[in-house]
């Protein structure tokens, strides 16, 4: 059994150790607002926030989230600094087709509570690690800067 609290609420699975987080969290414990892009750790779509550190849900085995705090975006969209991050990728036009805007938002978030204010320059290195087929990345990048100016973090 594997015990630990997903956006704020204590939750156990009983899939084996080595499942990997991302199944667990959209199967097990219905959350879909992870996706699976790639499945290898590169396109950054199952982004979670792992006791606040940026982790692709896919590498993960659940056993590593063990008494952990996962968040989701799920659970951030319900926060203050997730609904002006939605927004604010909203205004500057940053969501296309969305199927990649889950992991950008996460990993924004985790860059802006390292960094409440980012340049350009650790905007994209913040981002490096989620891949974007069709909005493009100068109105995500954009979005995370307008976000930033809100000074929620």
């Amino acid at each position: 059994m594997t015990a630990f609290r997903l956006n704020g609420r204590d939750v156990q699975t009983a899939a084996q150790p080595l499942a990997r987080l991302l199944d667990v969290l959209r199967e097990e414990l219905g959350d879909t607002s992870v996706k699976e892009g790639c499945g290898e750790g590169e396109c950054g779509a199952c982004a979670v926030l792992l006791d606040g550190r940026l982790v692709n849900s896919c590498l993960v085995p659940v056993a590593r989230a063990e008494g952990a705090d996962v968040v989701t975006m799920a659970g951030l969209r319900g926060t203050e600094r997730g609904k002006a991050l939605v927004a604010a990728f909203a205004r500057e036009g940053a969501v296309q087709c969305g199927f990649c805007t889950p992991g950008m938002v996460m990993a924004a978030e985790a860059l802006l509570r390292r960094r409440p204010h980012p340049d350009e320059q650790a905007v994209r290195v913040g981002l490096s690690g989620s891949l974007c087929r069709c909005t493009g990345y100068e109105l995500i990048v954009r979005a995370v800067l307008a976000a930033s100016r809100e000074g929620l973090w």
